[in-house]
């Protein structure tokens, strides 16, 4: 298996990339799992400020960011200051 080096990146920075709309994950089951995850991160975020580590991808490459998720969508998932994600670029969450 291939192990995927993600860049660090800090929130501020993540408004200026630009996301295709092509979903990053191929089963059905990593999707529900991540949408699990979103939820239970979101939870965190409102109740305890807790910050969990989000894994996705741009148009150029692997990133990760460590920060609190204030709101999820159907197609976003959204930080502090109104910087979004969208949730079909994201890979993985780690809480």
């Amino acid at each position: 298996m291939t192990t995927i080096a993600f860049e660090k990146i800090e929130k501020e920075n993540i408004s200026g990339l630009k996301f295709p709309n092509m979903e990053v994950l191929f089963s059905q089951e990593k999707i529900d799992e991540r949408a699990a995850e979103l939820k239970r991160a979101l939870s965190l975020g409102n109740l305890e400020q807790t910050k969990i580590r989000i894994y996705f991808e741009d148009e150029n490459s692997f990133k990760v960011v460590d920060t609190t998720v204030w709101g999820v969508t159907d197609k976003r998932v959204i930080l502090k200051q109104g910087v979004v994600i969208p949730i079909n670029r994201i890979h993985q969450i780690r809480l």
